[in-house]
């Protein structure tokens, strides 16, 4: 089974031209899950995860972040919200969404999205989630994580199958927050599979990338303990979308992949 997490940058940028860069490295991946961050929808119906999906051939849901008038006022339009997505190569057949705690000064809405896939042999328990990105907010990371991951545990029933979390945590690896990850049971799949291969996803190597500070992983794929004959475990793992599409950059963050065994798709049986 083949996983990806990327943050698509909302609305900034040539985001016209980025969306086709996206579309570009998804097709080229051929993921049988994806969790996506800061994905847009518009007033007259447009929605870049209903589009994205209909263009891969995959089912989709999408949820809106709480608090859109805060992230609209930095594009200077209140025609387009923003949120959450996952596409899914199979059926979504339960979703939920949960707001995450924050204080009022910092709830700017983020959300946890969880699908529960209708995968051969197992239903997938997936989840992606988009945490606080203030800098000194530790703390509220921590409470995120906890409510991402007791969410994700909740929804993990019936199943086999690990749950599999992923998203833009907005916190490097050794940070109380990412470390309070594996604690509860979600370790990182580049310590699992590759630890000296790349991994960081906010580089400045990337131009939309702004501040002088050395590269860093800061978007996760991180699954459960794996399930009966290793279902679930991870494979391989690598980044994407990690240089220019026909001279465009499709976001500002790197993209995560991870190969877990298992749930009968071609990549990962």
């Amino acid at each position: 089974m083949r996983v990806v997490t990327w943050n698509l940058w909302w609305r900034f940028g040539p985001w016209a031209e980025r969306q086709k860069a996206v579309l570009a490295v998804l097709r080229d991946l051929g993921p049988d899950v994806v969790g996506l961050q800061e994905v847009w929808a518009s007033e007259d119906g447009g929605n870049l995860a209903e589009w994205l999906a209909g263009e891969l051939g995959l089912h989709w849901t999408w949820a809106a972040y709480g608090a859109p008038e805060r992230w609209q006022r930095r594009i200077g339009s209140d025609a387009v919200v923003i949120g959450t997505a996952v596409l899914s190569r199979w059926p979504v057949v339960e979703r939920a969404a949960l707001r995450l705690p924050a204080p009022a000064e910092l709830d700017d809405g983020r959300i946890a999205l969880y699908a529960g896939l209708d995968a051969p042999g197992h239903q997938v328990p997936f989840c992606t989630a988009h945490l606080t990105s203030a800098a000194p907010a530790s703390a509220v990371r921590r409470r995120q994580v906890t409510a991402v991951t007791g969410f994700l545990d909740r929804h993990r029933r019936g199943t086999a199958h690990p749950g599999v979390l992923t998203g833009d945590f907005n916190a490097g690896p050794g940070t109380d927050e990412i470390r309070l990850l594996a604690a509860r049971g979600y370790p990182d799949a580049w310590d699992l599979a590759d630890p000296a291969a790349p991994s960081a996803t906010w580089d400045p190597a990337n131009p939309y990338v702004t501040g002088d500070g050395p590269p860093n992983r800061v978007d996760y794929i991180r699954p459960g303990p794996p399930g009966p004959g290793g279902l679930g475990r991870v494979r391989a793992v690598r980044r994407a979308g990690d240089g220019p599409v026909d001279g465009v950059w499709p976001s500002d963050h790197f993209a995560v992949v991870a190969d877990l065994a298992g749930a009968g798709a071609p990549q990962g049986a």
